[in-house]
């Protein structure tokens, strides 16, 4: 088997060629014709996808065979405004024998924070929130209205951008529909892939790569030997590009207000709709919000917020010592809050865009004392997910609400699933013929049984 190239089609916009690498990937595993580590604690419980971007073009079951590969315990996928990936990712991590979560991110507006940042540099009142725990691409009739509203104003706001942007770069130009919508496998186009869109537009423009970077250094008013610094051999979503077109004081930049993206009670209420877990997102403790981080969980946890999700690397992988110093004691803060305010922790390293991590190094010192809190956390997602799919028992269930009434008895529970019950291609199935026991307790220990 040529496994470079098996590990390639993973990666294919189309679900049949992907399904068949999948397939023919883990039965040489099977057979030992390739070498897959045992599982261990690694977990990565934030992984952009190809539905949104993925900084190394991994698709749901591109990932669910990293984690394969690689040992992972647990895996997130969480996609911008959209939940395509969902039943793929479920599915893949099946097969695979991974622990695997679905969830989605967007940005939400916050009116009681109207005059702070929150999580998103440079925009007061704008909040990054996930949801964590969906079992179904398709959204129920209670979330029908929220959930494609998010996608449609997503597209909204890059077409407008890509006006506002080939005005600018003119000759170079990009049509949204042509041009950018066939580099995605559903439509949900991100600002990373009209970066790729107007890359290519350039190169072909401009073959003579002389011209090229004198193009790029007139329109980013930078010097062309900058532009060579980081323009490669193919079109590829460039940072520099993307902070001097995209980002504030950019021509395509324009300042978010109240109406720009949903309010985030709303976006909470239909996760919740949907079964799912609403997830507060942090950032690194430093914007005027996360400064009094304790409050604005307070107000979070209000609006049903049921998980915190981190990118630890962004807060420990740092050369300044004294920046790193100051930003790893915001990590731990913000851990220890999360656990007096029984807030399960999904850790992750987000990977939309090139040279993020694969996966969180949970020996380096800063994040050693946590890696228990990370495994916890990755179990308690992938517990309310298994009994949410088999028996519709998850945590938002009117069964949860009554048999465990708070928080910390409901994080106990859906972490002691996760934990006791191994993921499988036949898991789910043998989940919902054996969890006959009603009570949290005799339902843990008949699982357990069964999966000894």
């Amino acid at each position: 088997m040529d496994l470079e190239a098996q590990r390639t089609r993973l990666k294919d916009l189309r679900p049949a060629v992907r399904r068949r690498a999948l397939t023919r990937l883990l039965a040489a595993c099977e057979q030992d014709a390739i070498s897959c580590l045992a599982p261990g604690s690694a977990v990565n419980m934030h992984c952009h996808t190809i539905y949104s971007y993925n900084g190394y073009g991994h698709s749901p079951s591109s990932l669910a065979w990293l984690a394969r590969e690689q040992g992972w315990h647990a895996v997130g996928m969480v996609d911008f405004d959209v939940l395509d990936a969902t039943d793929e990712c479920l599915k893949a991590c099946d097969l695979a024998g991974v622990r695997g979560v679905a969830g989605l991110e967007t940005r939400t507006y916050v009116a009681e924070y109207a005059d702070r940042e929150i999580n998103s540099p440079g925009e007061p009142g704008v909040c990054y929130f996930i949801g964590m725990g969906f079992v179904r691409s398709r959204p129920p009739a209670a979330a029908a209205a929220v959930l494609p509203d998010m996608r449609q104003r997503a597209a909204d706001r890059n077409r407008l951008l890509v006006a506002r942007v080939n005005a600018h770069l003119a000759p170079v130009t990009v049509d949204y529909d042509r041009d950018v919508l066939p580099l995605t496998p559903s439509g949900n186009a991100t600002e990373r892939h009209i970066l790729v869109a107007y890359d290519a537009a350039a190169r072909l423009l401009y073959p003579e790569r002389a011209a090229l970077l004198a193009f790029w250094a007139g329109k980013l008013g930078m010097e062309a030997d900058q532009v060579g610094r980081f323009m490669g051999d193919t079109p590829f979503p460039h940072d520099a590009i993307r902070s001097k077109l995209m980002k504030r004081g950019g021509p395509g930049y324009m300042q978010p207000d109240a109406g720009t993206f949903p309010r985030l009670e709303d976006v909470s209420r239909a996760i919740r709709a949907c079964g799912a877990l609403p997830v507060c997102g942090w950032l690194d403790g430093m914007s005027a919000a996360e400064q009094d981080m304790e409050g604005l969980l307070a107000y979070m946890i209000a609006r049903g917020a049921a998980g915190i999700n981190i990118v630890p690397d962004r807060n420990w992988n740092i050369k300044d010592r004294a920046e790193r110093a100051t930003k790893v004691a915001k990590l731990h803060e913000v851990l220890a809050l999360a656990e007096r305010y029984d807030l399960p922790v999904l850790a992750g390293t987000e990977m939309n865009k090139a040279g993020q991590k694969l996966i969180d190094d949970f020996d380096t010192e800063a994040l050693r004392p946590y890696r228990e809190v990370f495994v916890r956390g990755a179990d308690f997602g992938y517990g309310h997910t298994l009994l949410q799919r088999a028996l519709r028992l998850g945590y938002q269930s009117a069964w949860a609400q009554r048999a465990l009434p708070t928080r910390r008895e409901r994080n106990a529970f859906y972490s002691a699933v996760g934990a006791a019950v191994p993921p499988g291609p036949e898991t789910v199935a043998r989940v919902a013929a054996s969890g006959t026991a009603r009570l949290p307790d005799a339902l843990l220990a008949q699982l357990e049984s069964v999966f000894r």
